[in-house]
C-alpha cells in the first residue's frame, strides 16, 4: 500500500452499528453455474421473497456488473480473474454496511470461487451451486448464446469452449439442481437456510 494512502476505516460508523439499524445480518450469497442454469432467476426471486419478509438487499448480476463497472474486460481467463476480484470487492463493501449481497455469476474455475471467499471472507459468503446440465441450458437458451456458441459466433463459452468446473468433494457449496427443481421449490429450500443465518435476535436489535 502506498505510504500516501491513509486509510479511514477506523473512524467510520461499524458493521454491528449498521446490521442493527438494518435488523438483519449481512452476508453474501453467491450464485454459480452455467448460462441459463437459472441463477439469475433464483437470486431476483429471492430478493423479491426476502424484500417481502423485511429485509435490505442487494443483487449483483453478471450481464449487468459487465454493462458498466466491468465493461472493459472481456472473456479470457485474465479478464475472468479480474471481474471476479472487482465484483467480490463491491460485495465485502455492501455486506460490511449489513446488506444480504445476492451475487449471480458463472465462475466457471474452483480457484475463482476461492478468490471470492478469500475476498469477502468464509464467515460471510455462501457459495450456492445452481446446476444444471449444458444440454438443459442449451434447451433454454434464455439469451440465444448457445445458438451463437454452436454457430461459432461466441468466443471463450463456458462449458463449449471455456471449461467449467464441478465443485471439490469436500467443498461446503450448496447445491440447487434446477433440472429437477422449480423455481419456487428452489426458492422455497434457499429461504429455509437463509433466513435464519440473516435473522437478528431480539438480544442484538
Amino acid at each position: 500500500m502506498s505510504e500516501n494512502i491513509h486509510t479511514e476505516f477506523h473512524r467510520m460508523m461499524g458493521r454491528e452499528a449498521k446490521e442493527a439499524q438494518l435488523l438483519q445480518r449481512g452476508r453474501v450469497f453467491w450464485f454459480y453455474g452455467l448460462s441459463g442454469s437459472g441463477k439469475s432467476t433464483l437470486a431476483i426471486a429471492l430478493e423479491q421473497a426476502l424484500a417481502e419478509r423485511g429485509h435490505f438487499t442487494k443483487l449483483l448480476d453478471g450481464d449487468n456488473i459487465r454493462s458498466r463497472l466491468n465493461a472493459d474486460l472481456g472473456f479470457s481467463d485474465t479478464d475472468r480473474v479480474e471481474n471476479i476480484r472487482r465484483i467480490a470487492e463491491v460485495a465485502r463493501l455492501f455486506v460490511e454496511s449489513g446488506v444480504i449481497v445476492l451475487a449471480s455469476f458463472i465462475t466457471p474455475t474452483r480457484r475463482l470461487r476461492e478468490t471470492t471467499t478469500e475476498i469477502i471472507g468464509e464467515a460471510d459468503c455462501t457459495p450456492i451451486y445452481v446446476q444444471a446440465s449444458y444440454e438443459t441450458c442449451a434447451q433454454r437458451d434464455v439469451k440465444g448464446l448457445y445458438a451463437k456458441a454452436k454457430a461459432g459466433s461466441v468466443k471463450d463459452f463456458t462449458g463449449k469452449d471455456s471449461g467449467f468446473e464441478l465443485p471439490g468433494e469436500t467443498a461446503k457449496d450448496w447445491c440447487i439442481d434446477t433440472d429437477s427443481l422449480s423455481g419456487a421449490q428452489a426458492v422455497e429450500q434457499l429461504l429455509e437456510r437463509i433466513l435464519p443465518m440473516v435473522a437478528v435476535s431480539a438480544g442484538d436489535s
